[in-house]
């Protein structure tokens, strides 16, 4: 297994991969050899086929997981293995539709008053002025941070993409104030260990934390403050294409569930029952 992961990770280098992938690919991969005690250089479709259901059935395992492991053993047995298979045959779980839960203009602010520690307050800020993904904010450096246009860049976001968002001058401030304390030099917000990073389960577990001291019924994630920021874009008049870039959304198709979840356009659309004639 050794040979096969080292060479199945250098397969996954070659096409650039993220390091987070790969570490879940080869993660799958593992556990798909150790539930049936072989290497998967003897094993074929049918064992995956029941790996997959006992996955399912068996674990519990969430549609985006199992997927995760489908992607894993499609790139082993079609790039590593070079099997010429009909790939079909593994297919993807379909995935549930599901809205985005967001907060309020109200709620959002009172969440930020929840926060006493100067640092985690300013990287949530962070994620709800500029809407990009808690993963990105914690790997900001200070120099990413353009006051004199006024924008913000984002390098190597997710899909390996650079792009630029607004610095808000009310986030400019924050982050002017966060400075004085913190001081930091390469990264905007580093972990204890200075030479690194905050983790991003830090800053969720800081979110969770302020949220239930507010005693919210609805649940508060880095991840739904993006989802408050694309929604309340959009209530403003903000058109999808600017928010999809924005957001670094590779095709309109992720942007466009914010139509269904903005209240404004909901409470502006006339129902075709008042155009009736004569009723």
């Amino acid at each position: 297994m050794s040979t096969l992961r080292q060479r199945m990770n250098q397969d996954m280098k070659i096409r650039n991969l993220a390091a987070t992938t790969r570490d879940r690919y080869i993660s799958h991969v593992a556990a798909f050899a150790k539930h049936f005690g072989k290497s998967p250089e003897l094993l074929g479709l049918e064992e995956i086929r029941s790996y997959l259901v006992y996955l399912i059935e068996e674990k519990g395992v969430s549609v985006a997981y199992s997927n995760v492991a489908v992607c894993a053993l499609r790139f082993l047995y079609r790039v590593t293995l070079e099997r010429d298979w009909d790939f079909r045959r593994i297919p993807h779980a379909k995935r549930e539709k599901r809205l985005p839960r967001v907060l309020s203009r109200e709620e959002v602010v009172q969440f930020f008053h929840a926060i006493d520690n100067v640092k985690y307050r300013t990287i949530l800020m962070t994620a709800y002025a500029t809407g990009i993904r808690i993963g990105e904010v914690t790997r900001l450096k200070v120099s990413d941070i353009d006051s004199k246009r006024m924008m913000i860049f984002v390098e190597q976001g997710k899909g390996r993409k650079d792009r630029y968002v607004m610095l808000s001058p009310r986030l400019l401030a924050a982050l002017r104030e966060y400075w004085k304390t913190e001081r930091p030099t390469h990264w905007l917000f580093p972990g204890e260990r200075k030479h690194s990073p905050i983790s991003a389960d830090a800053v969720r577990q800081a979110c969770t934390e302020a949220a239930l001291a507010l005693g919210f019924e609805k649940r508060v994630t880095p991840h739904i403050l993006r989802h408050s920021f694309a929604t309340h874009l959009l209530e403003s008049g903000v058109d999808l294409r600017t928010i999809q870039a924005i957001l670094g959304h590779g095709t309109p198709h992720s942007t466009a569930c914010y139509t269904h979840i903005s209240l404004e356009r909901i409470h502006q659309t006339p129902s075709p029952l008042d155009s009736l004639p004569g009723l």
